[in-house]
């Protein structure tokens, strides 16, 4: 079983070393010797005198289309890595190389009628892979290559005449990917095609199709996205950190990680990655197709038009991923978020080891999430345990594409609920509140009072009610500065401990603090797709927390139930 992993890639990179594992090397020399003399024969069509990627192209890509093109079995036949991904800075020349490892392909490949597909996110994009991929048929000094291939424009399909093979330029679209059966597949731009909420699934169906051919392969070829990582480009970004760090369970899996990221004490560290000294370490194609001064440049030009800007740049030229704690308006608390998180906390933890729980509600409208949290204070350390979960409607996945993927995602992963039916989100909130009245923990329920009156009749049918003082109007605005503040010290002091929830986490970097004349406050409008509502449920909760609420059981009860 053949072991990828590269477990001393952070001092790779900071040697500017290759990043490709040596066991990548041993598998056919004769093949990556061969796929790499083709690769160094085509040229590039739109550079000033057409110069051969033997001296145009950057030795890091041509190392990895030998690996990958090289690395079959001499005696079976078969791939033996059978998928790349590859994570490099905008201005590396991707789609170019990516064009080029294709052409390479077809021109290896021995199958009769074999399909390859480079796939793109957009059609801009894919128009550029196939002028790029047909340009080079078309400046071969020797005339081979306009011999061999035929070139149809309109379908934007290049044949060798020879095996009838094709190398066909697509943009993502689930009718045109849907069912094929390719012999290789370069996607171009992951984190652009992952925005698609069906790009997963996709994406497994043509991993399907490539099963019955011995020698298919699948490349991503990608820079990071400007967003938090979600959908495909999260699943196949995290399997390859995992292949390369050699983590239990990716031992032996057959996709070659190259990724041209900081190793994580610069990567988390403002000052060092916005050092220039640092940048060559992610910059594979310097002195080819960019420079570190035209860089400084670009990035002095991005920090003028703010910090949005900032973010944007950082992630397409620098790789840096967007999460927590990236912004200077940030939550001070989402610095120690993911210090905070306790891995064996569970609701039913909460509800087991608590003497009382407050629980806040937050948002509910139909293009917007419904968050829950349960905010519960424990018997014996008095430490602050917390579990979020979320609702939304299906028509939240129409209105809002730019997250769908990410919801599909936090629903597989059972952090979120999408309503098939128009009151199942109350209802299952309204069941979750009488669970935790039933057991006599309930301090309250707090709310956001605005647009809630369905729920609030809702809990007034099992008797909790405002006159009862079981349901509190949460403070908003800038009269919730009191419970921003406190939840941060806590998360910072370790005295707030929460569930892991990969959708809490987003919705906690996408939290942005505004200064007012007297106060600070958050809103949902700061954040607009980027949704806040699970914590702004915490926040909610917060607000009552802070008052000391006491709890309900007596002694003996509560010693039983322990």
């Amino acid at each position: 079983m053949l072991d990828l992993s590269c477990a001393d890639w952070g001092e790779r990179i900071r040697n500017l070393r290759s990043l490709v594992p040596p066991a990548a090397h041993s598998i056919n020399a004769a093949e990556t010797a061969r796929a790499t003399r083709i690769f160094d024969k085509l040229r590039l069509p739109d550079v000033p005198g057409t110069p051969a990627l033997a001296d145009a192209a950057g030795a890091w890509f041509r190392e990895i289309v030998g690996v990958l093109l090289g690395a079959v079995d001499t005696e079976t036949g078969e791939r033996v890595i059978r998928e790349l991904f590859l994570l490099a800075a905008k201005k590396s020349s991707k789609t170019s190389y990516g064009a080029a490892l294709m052409m390479t392909a077809l021109l290896m490949n021995k199958r009769p009628r074999a399909e390859f597909l480079l796939v793109a996110p957009t059609q801009a994009v894919a128009d550029l892979a196939f002028m790029q991929a047909a340009g080079m048929t078309q400046i071969d000094p020797d005339g081979f290559l306009q011999k061999r291939m035929l070139v149809q424009e309109h379908l934007k399909c290049i044949t060798d005449r020879r095996t009838k093979a094709q190398l066909k330029i697509k943009t993502f679209d689930t009718s045109v990917l849907t069912g094929v059966k390719p012999a290789g597949v370069l996607i171009d731009e992951l984190h652009e095609i992952s925005r698609n909420a069906k790009a997963a699934r996709i994406i497994g169906q043509i991993r399907g199709g490539l099963l019955p051919i011995p020698e298919a392969f699948l490349a991503f070829i990608t820079t990071q996205s400007d967003e938090p990582p979600a959908g495909a480009f999260r699943a196949e970004l995290n399997m390859a950190r995992a292949i390369r760090d050699g983590l239990a369970g990716a031992a032996g899996a057959a996709m070659l990680p190259v990724l041209y990221e900081f190793p994580p004490d610069i990567a988390k560290d403002r000052q060092q990655w916005q050092n220039p000294a640092h940048w060559p370490m992610v910059t594979p194609n310097l002195g080819k197709s960019i420079t570190i001064d035209r860089l400084v440049a670009d990035y002095e030009t991005a920090t003028y038009k703010g910090e949005e800007e900032i973010r944007r740049w950082a992630s397409q030229h620098l790789n840096i991923e967007m999460g927590i704690g990236f912004t200077t308006d940030r939550w001070a608390g989402a610095d120690f978020w993911e210090e905070a998180q306790d891995a064996a906390l569970t609701l039913e933890e909460i509800l087991i080891r608590c003497e009382v729980v407050v629980v806040g509600i937050d948002g509910g409208g139909l293009d917007d999430l419904f968050g829950v949290a349960v905010l519960g204070r424990c018997r014996e350390t008095l430490d602050w345990l917390c579990w979020t979960h979320a609702w939304c409607h299906r028509s939240v996945l129409e209105r809002r594409k730019s997250i769908a993927a990410r919801l599909v995602q936090a629903q597989a992963a059972g952090e979120l609920t999408i309503v098939e039916h128009a009151k199942q989100d109350i209802e299952e909130i309204v069941e979750l509140i009488a669970e935790i009245r039933d057991k006599k923990l309930l301090a309250c329920v707090a709310v956001d009072p605005a647009g809630l009156g369905e729920f609030i009749e809702a809990l007034r049918a099992i008797k909790i009610t405002q006159e009862g003082e079981q349901v509190v109007g949460a403070p908003q605005g800038y009269q919730l500065m009191n419970a921003i503040k406190t939840a941060e010290r806590k998360v910072e002091n370790g005295t707030l401990k929460h569930a892991p929830n990969a959708l809490m986490d987003w919705c906690v970097g996408n939290v942005k603090i505004e200064p007012t004349a007297t106060a600070i406050r958050a809103t949902k409008q700061s954040a607009g797709d980027a949704k806040i509502d699970p914590w702004m449920a915490l926040m909610d909760a917060v607000t009552v927390m802070v008052r000391d609420p006491k709890p309900q059981r007596d002694p003996e009860y509560q010693l039983f139930f322990a």
